[in-house]
Order: C-alpha cells, then structure tokens, then sequence
C-alpha cells in the first residue's frame, strides 16, 4: 500500500517535468497534513517531525529556479521520502499486528515510574563489540538523563536508526566485521536519510590512522578509551544542545495596525512578540512578558517615546533593557536626543524588514549575554546565588497569592573538602559540574536550579507534593552516587545530603530557606548520603 506513495525523485534536462510545479505544491500538502497536530495525537510523533522536515524542505525548494536545483537538493528530497516510507510501513505493519523484528543486540531503554513529569529526554545510540564496558557507558551516562540504546554491532544500529533517529551516536572504530564497518554504516544513515546524526568515535585506538577515519566519516569528536562520562556528557550536551529560546521582543506603538506589522516581521523570524498600544500598562507587561528588547514608536499621544523611556529606566530591573525607537522623525538632532536618555538606536519608517529583524537580534542577544553574565555562575551555567534568592522570594510570593504548593531544596556533597584535598581542585571542579548537569537535565522545565555556594546546590520545584519532590530528588542523589570520576589512575564516586522543606504559608522567602536548610544538616547528621523532610513541612502541609 505504500509503495508508490512516496516515490523517488530523478534528475533529467527538465526539472520541472520531473517535479512539475503543481506535483511540488500537491507533495507538500501531503507533507503538511502529516506534520500536523493529528500525527502527534495519534502517535505518530516521530512520522510528523518528519513530513515536518520535508514540508519545511520543499518550501525552499519552490523558492529556487529549476536550473539551480542540484543533485543534492534531490538526494535531500529523496531522503525524507525515504524515511516517510520507513514510518509508514512500520506504521501500517503495527497496525496489523506484524510486530517489526528488532536485532537481539537492541536494548531498549527503560525508564523508572515517576509521579513527577520530567524534561524530554535525548536519545543516544551506542554501539560496541565490547559488552562490558557498553554496559558501563549506558548505566553512567543513564545517570545525567539520556535515553540510552546499545548495540553489538554497527548494521543493528543502522537497523534501529531508521525506525528512530537518534539525537547523537557514540560508536567504537573497530568491529569483528573489519576496521571500517562503523564508519562505512555512518556514511550509509547521512546517504539514506539525507543529514548527518551527530557521532562520537570512541575506541581502544589512539594513532593517526583511526582518528582519520573518524574524520573522514564525519565524526564530530575522538574519545580514546577509557573515556571519562562526565567529558561525554559535556560533549553530548553540545551536539544536542537544544535550540535557545526565541527572542523576546515588546512591540509599543499607538497605531495597533503598525504594531501588527512589525510584529509579524518579527514573528516571521522566529520570535516571540508582545504587542501594547496603550502605555499606561507597560510596567505590567514588562512584569508578565519578560522582554529582550523593547521596539517603540516615539510619538505617541498620552505619552512621549522619551518619556517613556525615562519612566522604564527608573525602575532598577530595567536599566539595562534594551530600547530602540522606530519613529518617521528624520531630524538627526532629535533622534540623538532621544537616545541619550539611554536607547538603544534609532530605526527610521518605513523600515526595511531585514534591517529591523538585524537590529533587533543583536540588541536581544547582546541583552541576554549580559543577563547571563549577571545572573549565572561562571562555573556551572547554573543561577548564582543571589538570583536563586530572588526567585526564591518571587516563587514564595506566588504561592501565597495563589495558594499554591511549593517546595525547596538544599544539597551538599558529601566531604568535598576531602575530595579536593586528595585529588585537587580541577577534580573537585569536575564533581560540581557533574551534579550542575544532572540537575539541569534531569529536573523539570519548571523547576529553578542555582549554585547555592562552594559545594551546596539549591532546587525550587513549583507546583509539586513535597512527597513527590522527596522521590524525583531521591532518586538523583542515587544516581549521582554511581557516577565514577577518574583521578590519576584511581576511580571513586561522590554522594550527596538533602535537606527539602515545603512553603506552609509564611509569606518570608527565609523561613523556606531555614527550613530546609535544617532539614540538610539534620541529613548530615545522620550519616550523609540521604534526603530528610523538614518535620514541619510534613506537618503544615498535605502530602
């Protein structure tokens, strides 16, 4: 049945008899219906993402002239039509009850029963002949929340990497079948489905001969074995980082039709636009909307663009927001006098869309390495401590006002001095990044994370039973105590203590903080390496 639904795309003199216009606009149709809201609600999610893809392809492709579609553009067709034939099929053969046949070297990850959504996790292939150090890479990377598959032999991976692509691969350059089988099944996945999967060669070799191999088959990175999880992880982490948030742009202006064009050139670049027409609330909305940039028209009738510029520069969270006007004025005296009360630059109507969408990306990602720099430790990305204070006091006010639950936690790893004193700082370093990104990858979106102080960590886990809170921490303080750090030739683990209190109704963000901050010592006390609940906690509030 789906054998000519998707078929393959050839080159000939005429491209467009090949691909007639109509055909191009009727496939990607077909693309868009299946990249909608329906494929997810039925679960065919991993279908969807890639008519997604192809749908976002063809787009491009209608764009180009004929004469400037090349070879690859339909090798790049050709590898989505491939990949929608693959789901399909195993699509319809489920339907039908024909279960596919999965290679006995496939370990299909698990996950344990948790009460408490989590992040979505990343899913990472690894393929070795070697099983026992196999095992031990997926239990230790298992540990900072990757979804872990593991393979014996390289076409079994290939098999797998068709009916789920992964996010990253990790593979040996050495296997029974010959020294290039991994890097030849490498090759054959980027040929069949059009794009490279991230990989990272991982081998008992360390000369010349194999790190070229890995090179010339794409490989993104060399570990020579044993390799330490926590550089792995780092690396993991920055093939599969996820993209950053859009940008965040507050459109002021009192003609609502300007606001809307703006903020569809905008939108149309991927941003995320708030539109406000009447000044008088801009302290709310700057509150609620949490801008990178603020764009405003200069001339307005309740108020001047300078005046309201001045009036966001009074506010001690604002000063260093940035404000460009878009305003018809062309007097230059003027619009210097406008930015010298502290803006940004000056657009001048009508404004050409790409200049605006240059002038706004700039300022907002300028802005947000700024904040980043202000609000982050310099070590572990995480919030500082003086921004996890704030967000304390924020969160405590929140629930007040909406009776909400709310929970807080303190960790400490256990005798850091110790590790410090005996392997040296640059390990003892290594071990708090370690936990940073455990704690960053496994908690929730919701879920604030900051480095308290020296070794000491802090969690406000929002809208969450501190009974549940208890069991999603507890079962990070078990998998941090199985991660292995290397330190010369010797290999030991780290354990950490928990201290957890829940809000109970106290509007002073410093009484959650002694509470736990109790409950953590109490934790000390008795031995280390476990989590106590703030008695009080467990009394005042339900569970």
């Amino acid at each position: 049945m789906t054998k000519n639904l998707f078929p393959r795309v050839t080159r000939s003199p005429s491209c467009a008899r090949v691909l007639s216009p109509s055909c191009q606009r009727g496939l990607r149709r077909q693309m868009h219906c299946l990249s909608d809201s329906k494929s997810i609600s039925f679960g065919f999610s991993e279908l969807g993402a890639v008519a997604g893809q192809g749908e976002d392809w063809l787009a491009k492709w209608l764009e180009r002239p004929a004469a400037l579609i090349s070879d690859a553009w339909l090798e790049r067709l050709n590898g989505y039509l491939h990949q929608l034939k693959v789901r399909v099929a195993t699509i319809g053969a489920q339907s039908g009850n024909t279960a596919e046949r999965v290679p006995e070297s496939f370990t299909l990850p698990t996950s344990s029963d948790q009460s408490v959504e989590t992040k979505d996790t990343r899913v990472i292939y690894i393929c070795d002949d070697d099983m026992l150090p196999l095992e031990q890479l997926k239990t230790q990377l298992g540990c900072f929340g990757y979804e872990i598959a593991t393979f014996t032999d390289p076409q079994s991976l290939h098999d797998a990497a068709l009916m789920r692509q992964p996010d990253a691969m990790i593979m040996d350059i050495h296997f029974p079948q010959g020294s290039q089988a991994g890097t030849e099944v490498i090759k054959k996945l980027k040929r069949e489905t059009g794009h490279a999967v991230p990989t990272i060669f991982l081998s008992a070799r360390n000369d010349f001969a194999a790190r070229l191999i890995a090179v010339q088959a794409g490989g993104e990175a060399y570990f020579h074995k044993p390799a330490r999880a926590i550089e792995l992880v780092a690396m993991l982490d920055a093939l599969t980082h996820q993209q950053p948030e859009p940008y965040r742009i507050l459109v002021i202006d009192d003609e609502p039709e300007m606001a809307s064009y703006h903020s569809i050139i905008l939108q149309d670049a991927g941003m995320v636009t708030h539109q406000l027409c009447e000044p008088s609330s801009v302290l709310e909305v700057l509150q609620e909307f949490r801008p990178d940039m603020v764009l405003m028209d200069m001339y307005m009738p309740a108020c001047s663009g300078l005046e309201l510029a001045r009036l966001i520069r009074q506010v001690p969270d604002y000063v260093s927001l940035p404000i460009v006007y878009l305003s018809s004025e062309m007097d230059r005296q003027k619009q210097f006098s406008a930015m010298r009360v502290g803006a940004e630059g000056f657009l001048t109507k009508p404004v050409v869309p790409e200049d605006l969408v240059d002038a706004v990306v700039i300022r907002a990602e300028r802005m947000r390495t700024l904040r980043s720099l202000m609000v982050r430790d310099s070590m572990t990305g995480l919030f500082n401590h003086t921004t996890i204070t704030q967000m304390l006091e924020n969160a405590v006010a929140n629930a007040g006002r909406n009776s909400g639950v709310l929970c807080f936690a303190m960790i400490d790893i256990d005798h850091f001095k110790r590790v410090n004193d005996t392997y040296g700082h640059p390990v003892g370093d290594q071990v708090i990044q370690a936990l940073a990104r455990i704690l960053q990858q496994r908690l929730r979106n919701s879920d604030v994370v900051g480095r308290y102080g020296g070794e000491e960590f802090a969690v406000i886990l929002q809208d969450v039973s501190v009974n549940a809170a208890a069991r999603l921490i507890d079962a990070l303080r078990q998998d941090f105590s199985r991660i292995l750090f290397h330190a010369a030739s010797t290999d030991f683990s780290c354990t950490f203590s928990v201290g957890l209190a829940c809000y109970t109704g106290d509007s002073r963000a410093e009484v959650l903080c002694e509470a736990a901050d109790r409950a953590l010592y109490e934790a000390k006390r008795n031995g280390r390496n476990g989590l106590v609940v703030d008695k009080q906690s467990m009394e005042a509030r339900p569970t």
